[in-house]
């Protein structure tokens, strides 16, 4: 039989009788403690021999007593609150019964003792209890898994919660972070207080396994920014309310379900699955373009761990870049950072950076990735996200980097939308340089929806129901492909480590998961419920507001079937058809004439002309207002 087993095993009136037995032996050596210290204990060994019969009667007096006090029916949990008085009162009865028998055993100890006893007896019980709890509370915590948690907030109930959970064997709190400088590096309840810059390392580092936020005087807006970024690093994140709220508020049935990430991926996370790739970047130079956005900044993040000689930061937001810049300077050791402000659209910039700085790898995240923005603004997202491209791609060429990897899109498959046509075109860019290159190995990987990017559906619907709704939907059969920042970024450098020439990789990204779910789910998550038909007195409508122009009911990953595999399983290669030389030429041509030109009309005809299309592609001639 285990220790867990047999303290489990232990029933009421065991327990009780251990606890007497506890509290007579505390009694006996506290009494030995007190002749030590006021120096009444006798050196003959006749005179101790006399004194066996006092300490025995003692000792039967203490379990008698605490017995009658209800000391031992004290759960240790308890203990502090309810136990230190009683325990006062049972020294103060035993001492006082231990003077009046050393009257009639003759007076063999000074009246000094057993006031003496008395403070010891009450330190002794005090620091048995409490040291006791502490060995039980360990026994059971090593038996079982316990949920890791960070609580986000380090104030007064960021405090309350950690004292709650203290006693809780289920829950183990291991950290605080709050955005306070002054609470930074501090102890607070016996448990370190770190900066929010620290969190995604300490929920890798420390396992963790759910976020409280523990913050209600911050605003619902904010409290959805901070839940979305710590759902993007792959936790789970509950909201707490303070518990004057608790208590004052009528809601009270209310309760946060966050919504799982597996639920919204449609499959279990990948991250655990995934290789790490550090032998294909260790030592090198690195380009990351668009390194300033929500996949290019990933990507620096995830590089930083592969240890490359050096990392090349281009982008052309000067506050994303300063942003980035910043962030990889506190955490690089080793490797040196570069920033670059400018745009891939530069051709004598790119060919100066990737020369001069030798580069090796070059991953192009850089592009116009909102549909209804680049839908209304053609010129730019084509200019951008095609040319941009090929820019890029050339110049990597002619400076004999080894790889070139291209961040592409789901809505590059049959595109109804100029930036799903334009993310296709720029495959197309890579797809012909590939069969042209012989140093260089060009590869392409698309996924779809990735959770806590710009624009991602997620931060908006939260910030819509901390509004009170309504939650918008374009369609109401809308339906997604979910990943997470960690799984994309991931999933881009594997395919450099797999690329051989001209790849397009594909993730197994599971199930569809249809946007009307997706917001029933948050708004039930947040503690409200749906209005609608069935339910007119709910708390959140969901509206559907009619498709976007240019947006698709359903995103698709694969042009063809056709699939191969590579050395990892979740990952695929497909085989798609791609432009010859000659046609790829002349569609750049016409884009570039359509682009200098400023004609959205004829650059939707070069669209319409040179991707593939399908029934419902508003870029058909035909359709060109």
């Amino acid at each position: 039989m285990t220790l867990f087993e047999l303290v489990i095993s232990l029933k009421d009136r065991q327990k009780h009788f251990v606890f007497m037995f506890i509290d007579s032996t505390l009694a006996i050596t506290s009494l030995c403690i007190s002749m030590l210290l006021v120096g009444s204990f006798p050196q003959a060994a006749d005179a101790r021999t006399e004194l066996l019969p006092l300490l025995l009667l003692v000792g039967l007096l203490a379990g008698g007593i605490s017995h009658v006090l209800g000391l031992p029916r004290i759960s240790l949990n308890a203990f502090e609150s309810g136990g230190i008085l009683r325990t006062a009162v049972f020294s103060g009865i035993l001492s006082t019964a231990g003077l009046a028998l050393n009257i009639i055993f003759g007076a063999p100890l000074t009246s000094a003792t057993f006031a003496v006893f008395g403070m010891v007896l009450v330190i002794s019980v005090v620091s048995g209890r409490l040291g006791l709890r502490q060995i039980v509370t360990n026994i059971y915590r090593s038996s079982r898994e316990r949920t890791r948690v960070i609580v986000y907030g380090a104030g007064q109930t960021g405090q309350q919660l950690a004292a709650a959970l203290r006693t809780d064997d289920a829950v183990e709190l291991v950290a605080f972070v709050d955005d306070n400088p002054r609470v930074q590096s501090l102890t607070i309840s016996g448990v370190p207080v770190h900066a929010p810059s620290r969190l995604k390392e300490l929920i890798a580092r420390k396992a963790i396994n759910r976020v409280v936020l523990a913050m209600p005087s911050a605003s619902p807006s904010v409290q959805s920014r901070i839940a979305m970024r710590l759902r993007a690093m792959g936790c789970e994140v509950h909201s707490l309310p303070s518990f004057a709220e608790l208590i004052c508020d009528r809601d009270l049935g209310k309760r946060s379900t966050p919504v799982s990430l597996d639920d919204l991926l449609g499959r279990n996370r990948l991250e655990s699955e995934l290789p790490t790739v550090a032998h294909t970047y260790q030592g090198r130079c690195v380009l990351i373009s668009g390194a300033g956005g929500s996949i290019g900044s990933e990507l620096c993040r995830q590089l930083m761990a592969c240890k490359p000689d050096r990392i090349v930061l281009l982008d052309h937001s000067e506050l994303a870049l300063y942003t980035i810049e910043k962030e990889l300077s506190d955490l690089s050791k080793g490797t040196q950072i570069e920033a670059v402000l400018g745009s891939v659209c530069d051709p004598v910039l790119v060919s100066r950076v990737l020369k001069s700085n030798k580069v090796d790898v070059v991953l192009h995240a850089a592009a116009y990735k909102h549909v209804p923005m680049v839908e209304k603004n053609e010129i730019a997202g084509l200019h951008n996200n095609v040319m941009g491209t090929r820019i890029l791609a050339e110049a990597a060429r002619a400076a004999g980097v080894n790889r070139f990897i291209l961040v592409s899109s789901d809505k590059a498959v049959r595109p109804t939308n100029v930036m799903g046509a334009s993310k296709r075109m720029a495959e197309l860019v890579v797809q012909d340089l590939a069969t042209r290159s012989s140093d260089t190995r060009f590869s392409m990987v698309r996924f779809g929806n990735v959770l806590g990017s710009s624009g991602s559906v997620i931060p908006l619907f939260e910030e819509q129901i901390a509004r009170g709704g309504p939650v918008t939907l374009t369609h109401g059969d809308v339906a997604r492909y979910f990943m997470t920042m960690s799984e994309a970024a991931r999933l881009v450098l594997l395919a450099g480590s797999f690329a051989r020439g001209g790849d397009v990789f594909v993730l197994d990204m599971g199930d569809l998961v249809p946007i009307k779910k997706l917001a029933r789910q948050m708004i039930e998550g947040a503690g409200f419920t749906v209005r609608d038909k069935d339910h007119p007195h709910g708390d959140i409508a969901i509206k559907v507001t009619g498709l976007r122009p240019g947006e698709k009911l359903i995103e698709e990953l694969l042009i063809s079937t056709d699939m191969l595999t590579t050395p990892h399983p979740k990952i695929l290669r497909a085989q798609e058809s791609y432009l010859s030389e000659i046609e790829m030429a002349n569609a750049l041509r016409d884009l570039k004439q359509a682009i200098v030109a400023d004609d959205p009309k004829a650059a939707r005809a070069v669209l319409a002309r040179w991707v593939e299309p399908t029934k419902e592609n508003v870029i058909e001639p035909a359709k060109i207002s």
